[in-house]
């Protein structure tokens, strides 16, 4: 598809290309330069709905606020910075 820069530097995206890739009104279009062209990236809005329970369906255990949240936490800091510790020792 051509485009026509208008005088502002601006450019319309298709709507085939913003229907496929979800765009709507109010996303962040994040420009590059690659090269000799220029890359475009976009980033929806934050967004103001709760997130609470979002996981709750992948959620195995349920560990209450407190001395076990705690443990829960402590353990899983652990078992990350060994295996990051690893990590770096087989580079």
């Amino acid at each position: 598809m051509t485009l026509v820069v208008g005088s502002k530097g601006q450019i319309v995206i298709s709507k085939e290309i913003r229907d496929k890739i979800g765009i709507k009104p109010g996303w962040i279009a994040l420009e590059q330069l690659a090269g000799d062209h220029v890359e475009v990236y976009f980033v929806p809005p934050e967004h103001s709905r709760s997130l609470k329970g979002a996981l709750l369906p992948h959620v195995k255990t349920n560990i209450t606020p407190g001395k076990e949240w705690h443990e829960a936490r402590n353990k899983a800091w652990d078992k990350e910075a060994r295996n990051k510790i690893m990590g770096e020792k087989q580079k």
